[in-house]
């Protein structure tokens, strides 16, 4: 069984930059998707950036293009996210999560359907 566990989580100020790591155990199906999630308070959980290929073909949700990046380093077993440029609504609670949808349902951004999940590392983004 797989087992997810996501560390780097904190308290930045605007603009300032995060990285977290996602440590899995256990095999996962690289051709189904390793995304990244997230929930502020009184909202519901939303993908911010998947892994949805064994070649790593990576996609982000519009609101973190271009400041966001995630990786697989497949030595470690470990997906991280950079976040750079951070922002005030970039604050929530942060989620990995794997065995995900295939890459070509192009689903990557549902978490109803991804099966396993961490639980999460928190990040605060102060004005």
């Amino acid at each position: 069984q797989v087992q997810l566990v996501e560390s780097g989580g904190g308290s930045v100020q605007a603009g300032g930059s995060l990285r977290l790591s996602c440590a899995a155990s256990g095999y996962t199906d690289s051709n189904n998707c390793f995304g990244w999630f997230r929930q502020a308070p009184g909202k519901e959980r939303e993908g911010v950036a998947a892994i949805v290929s064994a070649g790593g073909s990576t996609v982000y949700a519009d609101s973190v293009k271009g400041r966001f990046t995630i990786s697989r380093d497949n030595a470690k077993n470990t997906v991280y996210l950079q976040m750079n440029t951070l922002k005030p609504e970039d604050t929530g609670m942060y989620y990995c999560a794997a065995d995900g949808p295939p890459g070509s349902s192009r689903k990557w951004y549902n978490p109803l359907e991804y099966i396993r999940w961490g639980r999460g590392t928190q990040v605060t983004v102060s004005s």
